[in-house]
């Protein structure tokens, strides 16, 4: 991707030459412009003391001014800018900033505009006048300074905006500088991040003699934010290395209130070597001084120093070679007549111990053949066996509680683990480890993660179903296990400039969870949970069922016994009746006799005798009429409860057939959950809102800290200067990803991209436009991408 000398990183405007000044700052008397800044700055002790601490100041020559500008007139320029200027957030894989236009530009703008902004006019005079140029070069010994190149913008800094490591070499930038417009009543925290940390180089000799500067991937000093704080450097190629920490998201409890929102604005630019017409001008010096340019050095023998170091190993180097794993396996070898067309008995059982199933079968790696033949990439989820995806989910979890790298100097790090640091730190930085030399080597011959360099990818297993899955003919590998930390770590973008396309694959071994692409796995742990919830409510059910089968049995039981119980004392009780009743008769007959005979002696008495065997036998069926009624209210009684119990067999009968017709549906709804988590997936393509311009008192500036961590594939110039990607400019992140929180994507690739467009800026794509992105993956677990690169192809984390 070929750079400009314009397209930078975001504390950059044009750059351009001011020719028509509004006030000439060249012409301005020194006594014009002094009450602009602290009383007391100019004098001669004040400005020998700042020349000494610039001269001893290390790990480069820097300064730091306190309170530099008159505190009304920076407070005004700090509340024109706040009502009054608009900025457009920016991304690229270097930094993520909000920037106003340039400065240098003030002067085009109509009467109207220039009224609200006359104390942001005064300041930028004050800064390029005659008397604070030759105040600063005096301090930093940079010789002379342009008065009519100014180059400055506003840059904020909100929660999750940052700006990586580079050395500000580009054209005839002589001096940096940043003087911080932070909040003046709520002084920032260094907690905060925001800080302008500077990096120490290592001089390294070649064979020839040349000396190569390399900065250390760590820092060495941090300058935190102050308001009316001005930090500067003198630019020096392959030296002044230096990044802007990233201001960090609030913490759990922590109140806006607390801290303003955080909002780090500054005031940055450069102070440019004196251009043509100019006292001090010097014809083809600014030729020179990019010839010394880091991205020159980066770009030639540099390069040797970087690590890590490419270990690239052929196929036909490693056939002989056994390894062996951590359950003591030695992977398949290949005979005489093994070919790359199908995978062997061998194969398989040894790939079964790393791979899920599903896509060792002869259908899933056609499918993956041909969507591969059609993006030239996949994204594949569920990748790892369920057995060896714990052992080493669970391997890498220990490992991160255990020894915690995040806080480690580099050299601690390489001292006491198996981790070395990628470097330079203004191409790439992250925590690496590489196959061991030899198969000997049972230091961490046992962990899941030593299996996994030495035993599975390297393995002719492996590179046959990579072949099968792709289509390709693969000769060799490269193998490099990463591990980025929070806020530490990246991989700028760089050019692939070889002409034979390269396949690269990569294992996203990520455990934790909130890298915005969660919802697959959360989709499928909600349907775990179903499934799990489903089968509870079945036991349950079933449960249920049973206790009231056995309260039923218990209840008909207990009721039979009763009906028995009720039975036997009805026939005792009719038996009972029957013997009154004879007992009666008897009587009655008795009765009658005696009646009969009285009646014989005593005719009169005949009537009323009759009237007492009426009134005892109405008595007697009366009784018996009630016992009748008695015994047909148990009956009703017993019908109610057969109707009842009825009732209850027919609800239970209808609760079982529903938990029947549930368990039909959870098992369907299972069989398609577990066809979906064994099938192989591509990620559609995101669509996401535009970014927008917006004004410092909205708070729409406060933009939601991405996550990060996805890594990117990028189209890059329909040129062949591809391989100066890294460095001072950065890539344009485009907006549908930028904006979004997952970082997924996939589109087949093309190596075309608008050639004229602004690298330092991205712009909304239409519909049907093409926003150079080819593929894209955010962190996690057990996903894997398989990603062709041609040249020309750009490649950043």
């Amino acid at each position: 991707m070929k750079r400009k000398a314009h397209d930078d990183v975001p504390d950059q405007p044009n750059g351009r030459i001011d020719k028509k000044r509004r006030s000439s700052a060249d012409q301005t008397p020194q006594t014009g412009v002094e009450h602009h800044f602290r009383t007391g700055l100019f004098e001669k002790t004040v400005l020998q003391e700042y020349k000494s601490s610039y001269a001893t100041s290390a790990p480069y020559k820097h300064g730091v001014i306190q309170d530099l500008i008159a505190p009304k007139l920076l407070r005004n320029v700090r509340t024109e800018i706040q009502g009054n200027l608009h900025f457009t957030p920016k991304e690229t894989d270097i930094y993520k900033i909000y920037q106003s236009g340039d400065l240098a530009n003030l002067d085009g703008l109509d009467n109207f505009s220039l009224e609200r902004l006359p104390s942001l006019l005064t300041l930028r005079d004050a800064l390029y006048s005659a008397e604070f140029r030759d105040y600063l070069s005096t301090v930093a010994a940079s010789g002379p300074l342009s008065g009519r190149k100014t180059d400055m913008a506003i840059n904020v800094y909100t929660p999750g905006c940052h700006l990586l490591c580079h050395d500000d070499v580009i054209g005839s930038r002589k001096v940096s500088y940043i003087l911080y417009l932070t909040d003046p009543d709520r002084p920032w925290k260094a907690e905060w991040g925001g800080a302008l940390r500077l990096y120490p180089t290592q001089t390294y000799t070649g064979d020839d003699g040349e000396e190569t500067k390399v900065p250390s991937p760590d820092v060495s000093l941090s300058i935190p934010p102050a308001f009316n704080q001005l930090s500067f450097f003198a630019v020096q190629p392959g030296e002044s290395f230096h990044d802007v920490e990233e201001v960090y998201a609030r913490g759990k409890g922590e109140e806006e209130e607390d801290d303003g929102g955080r909002v780090r604005m500054a005031i940055s630019g450069w102070y440019h070597i004196p251009q043509e017409g100019e006292d001090g001008y010097e014809e083809g010096l600014e030729e020179r001084v990019a010839e010394k340019s880091s991205r020159v050095q980066l770009q030639g023998k540099g390069d040797k120093y970087d690590l890590p170091q490419p270990q690239v190993q052929t196929y036909a180097q490693v056939n002989g070679h056994v390894s062996v794993d951590s359950n003591g396996k030695e992977p398949a070898k290949a005979s005489d007549d093994d070919d790359d067309s199908t995978l062997t008995v061998a194969d398989l059982d040894f790939l079964l111990e790393y791979l899920a199933l599903t896509y060792l079968t002869p259908d899933t790696l056609s499918s993956l053949s041909s969507l591969f033949a059609d993006e030239s990439s996949l994204r594949l989820s569920d990748v790892l066996s369920a057995k060896f995806s714990s052992s080493l989910r669970s391997y890498i979890t220990a490992q991160e509680k255990e020894h915690p790298l995040d806080n480690l100097s580099s050299l601690d790090i390489e001292a006491s683990t198996p981790w070395k640091v990628a470097r330079p730190p203004h191409k790439h930085r992250f925590l690496f480890q590489q196959p061991s030399p030899s198969s000997k080597d049972s230091s961490t011959a046992t962990t899941p993660l030593h299996s996994l360099l030495n035993t599975l990818l390297p393995s002719r297993a492996f590179k046959k179903w990579l072949s099968l899955a792709t289509g390709l003919t693969l000769i060799s590998h490269d193998i490099l296990a990463r591990r980025f930390r929070p806020g530490l770590d990246y991989s700028l973008a760089t050019g692939y400039d070889e002409d034979v396309s390269r396949l690269e694959v990569t294992l996203g071994i990520t455990p934790t969870k909130g890298w915005g692409d969660d919802e697959e796995e959360e989709k499928k742990e909600e349907k775990e949970e179903e499934k799990d919830e489903a089968k509870d409510e079945e036991e349950e059910g079933k449960k249920k069922e049973e206790k009231e089968e056995e309260k039923d049995e218990a209840k008909d039981e207990e009721e039979g016994e009763k009906k028995e119980e009720e039975e036997e004392e009805e026939e005792e009780e009719e038996e009972e009746e029957e013997e009154e009743e004879k007992e009666v008769e008897k009587k009655v007959e008795k009765e009658v006799e005696k009646d009969e005979e009285k009646d014989e002696e005593e005719e009169e008495d005949g009537a009323k005798e009759s009237k007492d065997l009426h009134n005892n036998t109405t008595v007697a069926n009366g009784s018996k009429k009630a016992a009748d009624d008695d015994n047909e209210g148990e009956d009703a009684n017993d019908e109610g409860k057969d109707a009842i119990e009825k009732g209850t067999v027919e609800a239970n009968s209808s609760t079982a057939n529903g938990s029947k017709n549930a368990d039909d549906v959870n098992e369907d709804a299972d069989q398609e959950a577990k066809e979906k988590e064994n099938g192989a997936t591509v990620a559609n393509e995101s669509t996401n809102p535009d970014p927008h311009t917006t004004t410092l008192n909205s708070e729409d500036t406060a933009d939601p800290a991405g996550v990060g961590g996805y890594e990117v594939y990028m189209a890059g110039d329909d040129d062949d200067s591809t391989s100066d990607a890294h460095s001072d400019h950065g890539v344009p992140i485009p907006p549908t990803l930028a904006s979004s929180n997952t970082g997924a994507k996939s589109s087949k690739p093309s190596n075309t991209r608008g050639k004229h467009s602004d690298p330092a800026i991205y712009t909304a794509a239409a519909d049907d436009d093409d926003d150079g992105v080819l593929f894209s993956m955010p962190a996690g677990w057990n996903r894997m991408s398989l990603v062709l690169r041609d040249r020309g192809v750009l490649r950043f984390v």
